[in-house]
């Protein structure tokens, strides 16, 4: 292609060369070489790589673009559009200039396309003047501005095409890199520059492609029209069209979805193979005294979770449940029923929880639903001091404690369970994977050796589907998607700061019809450092002496006595005090009919999900119920997230909003489950093409459990790989 007045000639760019085609070289190439002996490396930059994740040929050819700019429109001089990025072609017409003025240096190249004249102009970078030489035909890509009435294109990228200088492209075809063509964009760390890391990248590409091995079976590809691993490496990086690009990502997110459905669902069947547990039925009487003890029908939904649990625990496979809902949907009666089936069966069951009051909260749930079925529960948490801890550890040892629930108490050393069969986890992604392992090998010990405990783990906010099979995807998932009747939709306002006193005022009149309310303060770390306990403290009274001085202001917090908070939370529940001012404490478990309405103060601070949990607090009786979200948000990010919580009450679609401002290793802490980072894959927009490489990993395991097969050896060393070199132990979770 020649420009309209011909003087620079376009080399071939694109998919015009198709790298993966050219011959291999003598040397048996090899994607494990250190990324220091590829051409433009060297060691210092080797190190520098090194910070980007970038050791080896195989990182980085795996190293994609964050993103394109397409640059391939090149125009002439005089057709260039001031204020604009874009692409030219010219030939130097002298050499640089350096101008120095009020501590700036600008450097100007004069330049021309036989008819169009202007400067590529850099600021403080006197030594592009040496960079080009007269007769330099170059690509350049920058902003477009005028300077003196002559066209200047300002810190340009640029690319020399021409044999005249020493800074020529190294590309001996004479390939543009960075200009003229669709141009890849990566992430950058200190001395890396975009233009040295697309030759490097380029460089490898020509001498390793030969080299790469397609880790997914033929047929599969074939099925689902994919582009081989090498072209779409190829592409990835330098794409000669949008449909190329587009193309090549749909391959590489398919083929790392497949790779990380195939190693959870490996682990998933591995567990269930290596260890077995006691089968726990429960009769058709057991039933029924179950469902007749409840002071409530339960939902459809909420049948059919329970329908699933048991039939889990009949098996000598260990059951590995995720049953997960929108607030108050009613899971916990799910797990009391596995509770009961486990004590029905003889065994005991124990239920863990991340806080203290939430442990507590469940000691009370759990007993007023097992109490009538003559089954006590116990409470073990880090509280518990001196007698009254060692009595409850000789009752769990016993077997005398039938169910115990706690906190991180129950997997001290010291608590030796006696035959323990189920185990609940509630939050569990606020516990590390070693914390909720150490639970399930208390069911491992003494008689029961070489036994697991069935495994029921409940999360108090919906997970959008995408994260149901990754995070989640070694587990049997449940969904309880809809609310006990009875409950009411939840009025949500958002008000400015200055707007405080009308909540205040609202809250009043809401206590004035017989009404109780919680006020959560602006506190969102979990620790609950002292000097937040302090805010806490100066916020409960500021609100009983100068907002509400003719009214019942309590307070609780992470940092109280069990003691003390039962005796404010009992004060509260019998009407003793108006107004709850709380920490998150009260973000989950929490249950008192009679609030109906919740201010959060600061709530601009507070994750969308944790809002959505303490706006579940409220809503739970036939009172008509409010949430007051009161901030000053700054950013677009808190803006969106009070937006959201007004626009709608529906958890799964705050759950999606939440995964979309905040991405999922945010949100659920992918690594806390031993998860490998997603590279290009994107679980927002790739939803679809999880699911199907999810429905192509369990057919493929169906065929070849181990994948031993010898036509699947690529397939393993990819997931060996994929699992950071240490697949057998994310097998073994």
């Amino acid at each position: 292609m020649t420009l309209e007045l011909g003087v620079c000639q376009h080399p071939k760019r694109g998919s015009e060369q198709d790298l993966s085609s050219r011959p291999p070289t003598e040397r048996k190439e090899s994607l494990d070489d250190s990324v220091q002996y590829v051409k433009g490396v060297g060691p210092q930059r080797a190190g520098l790589l090194r910070r980007l994740g970038i050791e080896t040929v195989s990182d980085l050819l795996r190293y994609y673009p964050t993103r394109h700019e397409d640059r391939r429109q090149v125009i002439p001089l005089l057709r260039l559009i001031g204020g604009e990025k874009q692409s030219t072609c010219a030939t130097v017409k002298a050499r640089g200039d350096t101008e120095r003025r009020r501590g700036l240096q600008i450097t100007r190249v004069p330049i021309s396309d036989g008819v169009g004249q202007a400067y590529a102009t850099w600021f403080n970078q006197p030594y592009m003047a040496e960079r080009f030489k007269v007769g330099d035909c170059v690509y350049l890509f920058g902003k477009v501005n005028r300077f003196r009435g002559m066209l200047s294109i300002e810190n340009p990228e640029y690319e020399v095409i021409t044999a005249n200088s020493e800074f020529a492209s190294s590309d001996p075809d004479g390939d543009a890199l960075q200009t003229g063509r669709i141009v890849p964009l990566y992430p950058l760390t200190e001395g890396i520059h975009q233009g040295h890391l697309r030759r490097v990248i380029f460089g490898a590409l020509q001498k390793y492609l030969s080299a790469v091995v397609d880790p997914l079976p033929e047929s599969l590809r074939e099925s689902h029209q994919l582009l081989a691993l090498p072209v779409a490496l190829q592409h990835i990086h330098f794409p000669g069209s949008h449909e190329d690009l587009e193309r090549a990502r749909r391959r590489l997110v398919f083929e790392e979805l497949f790779l990380l459905q195939c190693a959870l669902l490996l682990r998933k069947s591995g567990l269930q193979a290596e260890f077995v547990a006691y089968p726990m039925m429960l009769t058709n009487r057991d039933k029924i005294r179950f469902l007749q003890s409840l002071p409530f029908e339960l939902t459809r939904s909420q049948r059919r979770v329970c329908r699933e649990a048991l039939d889990d625990m009949s098996s000598i496979k260990p059951m590995n449940r995720l049953i997960h809902g929108d607030v108050g949907s009613g899971k916990t009666v799910v797990a009391a029923l596995t509770l009961f089936n486990a004590v029905s069966n003889g065994f005991q069951a124990a239920v863990m929880a991340p806080t203290e009051i939430l442990a507590e909260q469940h000691s009370r749930v759990f007993s007023d639903l097992l109490r009538p079925l003559g089954i006590p529960v116990e409470f073990l948490a880090g509280s518990l001091k001196g007698k009254e801890r060692s009595a409850v550890h000789e009752r769990i040892a016993s077997g005398e404690a039938s169910v115990v629930t706690g906190t991180h108490a129950l997997i001290q050393d010291e608590v030796a369970f006696h035959n323990l069969g189920v185990v609940v986890i509630d939050e569990q992604h606020r516990f590390g994977v070693l914390q909720r392992a150490s639970l399930v090998l208390k069911g491992d010990a003494g008689e029961q050796k070489g036994r697991r405990p069935h495994t029921l783990i409940m999360t108090a906010t919906p997970i959008p589907r995408t994260l149901a099979l990754t995070v989640y995807g070694d587990l049997d998932v449940s969904v309880i998607d809809e609310l006990p009747p009875g409950r009411k939709e939840i009025t949500t306002r958002w008000l400015k700061d200055r707007q405080r006193e009308k909540a205040y005022e609202f809250v009043r009149q809401e206590i004035r019809k017989g009404r109780q309310a919680y006020v959560v303060c602006p506190l969102v770390e979990e620790s609950e450092k002292l000097n937040d306990i302090e805010a806490a403290v100066q916020m409960a009274e500021r609100l009983q002496r100068q907002v509400f001085p003719d009214l019942v202001v309590g307070l609780v917090h992470g940092r109280m006595g069990v003691t003390e908070r039962e005796a404010v939370m009992r004060r509260f529940a019998d009407g003793e005090i108006h107004i709850l001012t709380a920490t998150t404490v009260i973000e989950v478990g929490i249950d008192i009919g009679n609030v109906s309405v919740i201010l959060v103060e600061d709530a601009h601070r507070f994750g969308l999900a944790q809002l959505h949990q303490l706006r579940g607090r409220v809503g739970r009786s036939p009172h008509k119920s409010y949430c007051l979200l009161v901030g000053h948000a700054t950013t677009e990010e808190g803006r969106a997230r009070l937006q959201a919580m007004v626009a709608t009450n529906d958890g799964f679609r705050i759950a999606e909003e939440d995964l979309r401002l905040r991405g999922p290793g945010e949100l659920y802490g992918t690594r806390q489950h031993g998860l490998p980072d997603l590279r290009i894959a994107d679980l927002i927009r790739d939803g679809n093409i999880l699911q199907v490489a999810r429905r192509e990993a369990a057919s493929l395991l169906q065929v070849d459990t181990g994948l031993h097969d010898v036509s699947h050896v690529a397939l393993r060393a990819a997931l060996d790989k994929f699992c950071g070199g240490k697949l057998e132990k994310f097998l073994v979770g």
